[in-house]
This record gives C-alpha cells, structure tokens and sequence, in this order.
C-alpha cells in the first residue's frame, strides 16, 4: 500500500521563507498527485490560506479541540497528501503534542509517511529547536531547508550533516512579483512560454527537488 504522505514546514523563527515553501510544495503536490490538503497554522497574513484558499483550511494548536481535529487529519490513511505551515508560535506546542501522543509510531502503524521540512536559520533558537527535532524524528524523515534568502549563504555545519534542501534566493523583484496573492508557480510554467527565464528555471529547480524529496520518502 502506498504511504500517505504529510509534510510539515516548520521553524521557531519568523521571516525564514517558511510560507513560500509550503506554497511551492502545495502547488507541486497539487500538480503531480491531483489532490492535496494543506493545513495553515500561522497568526500574521498573508499565509497559506491567502494564497492558496482553495487548498488550504486553517488550523490552530491552541486548545485541546483544535489539537486533536489537526492531528486527526494527518494521521488519516487516505492517499490525500497533506501540507502543514507550522508557525513559528505553534512549533514547540506542536512537537510536544507530537511526541506525547506517539504521532510518529502511529503514522507508521497507519501508512502514513511524515516528513518534517525544518527552514534553517543562525540563531540560538533555531539551532536548539534542531536539536529538538534531532532527538525526536528519525534522519529518514528531517529535512533541512537551506533557504539561501534568509541564510545568504550561511548554513551552519549542524544542519549539514543531515538531510538538505536548498532554496536559491531570487532577486527582489523577482521575491515582489511571486509574493502577489494571485501568483501561481505551475500557472506561470504553464504560460510563460520563454524557459529560460530566471523565475522558470527556478520553479522547475525547486518542483525537481520535491520530486527527488518524494522519492526518496517512498523508498
């Protein structure tokens, strides 16, 4: 049986690029499996849900009742792949409801195939909140997202022993243009006739990446 995939973007730090790479993985998601649900859990707008409305419902880890009806839609079995925007105030309580309830053996009990998309940064708090993840999630299932636009190039040599996926920085009009809420990254694949333009190839670089990601998540 093919394992239902869920994929949490997530860091402790705002202003990493974290709701861009949900809203590139969703799209991508969208394109090569038809369907996807993605899940925004984030206070400030835009988010996912701005951008992305006819995908996406919003979810809260702020009392027990919204707790469990998240965790209750990613631990379902049902071929659906799903997309969490963990935000920034959410990423400690949901880890920790995480590993109280046993997610992980459960999701592997179900068929259900996490992966859990950390976007790096320098500071203190990212790198103790690594480490959380480190003793918590298995190699197979952490990625490192190396958002060059917030690292400029610094990855830490914590993050590159495991699992990483970089993100190249765009030039900033190339980052205002994309941020509109009416952009879509296969809509513009899909009409841009010229590709070799800088924002073409760097949307089929990053679809590339999710596809080698989802890969390797099936092995």
């Amino acid at each position: 049986m093919a394992r239902t995939p869920v994929y949490i973007i997530c860091s402790p730090r705002p202003f990493v690029g974290k709701t861009l790479i949900a809203r590139l993985l969703t799209e991508f998601l969208a394109l090569q499996r038809g369907d996807v649900a993605a899940f925004d859990v984030n206070l400030k707008e835009p988010s996912l849900l701005d951008y992305l409305p006819r995908l996406t419902e919003t979810a809260n880890v702020d009392d027990t009742f919204g707790k469990m009806a998240l965790m209750d839609r990613l631990i379902m079995e049902d071929g659906v792949a799903k997309v969490v925007d963990l935000g920034f105030h959410a990423f400690d309580e949901f880890f920790k409801m995480s590993e109280e309830i046993g997610y992980l053996k459960e999701a592997a009990r179900r068929q259900v195939s996490p992966q859990i998309l950390f976007v790096a940064d320098t500071d203190r708090g990212s790198l103790r909140g690594y480490d959380m993840l480190q003793a918590q999630i298995p190699p197979r299932a952490l990625v490192t997202v190396a958002n060059d636009y917030a690292l400029r190039g610094e990855l830490p040599e914590v993050y590159a022993r495991g699992r990483v996926l970089p993100i190249d920085a765009l030039p900033t009009f190339l980052k205002t243009y994309i941020d509109r809420l009416n952009f879509s990254f296969t809509g513009y694949l899909r009409t841009e006739k010229d590709s070799s333009t800088e924002l073409h190839q760097w949307i089929r670089k990053n679809y590339f990446s999710f596809r080698d990601l989802e890969l390797v998540r099936q092995r």
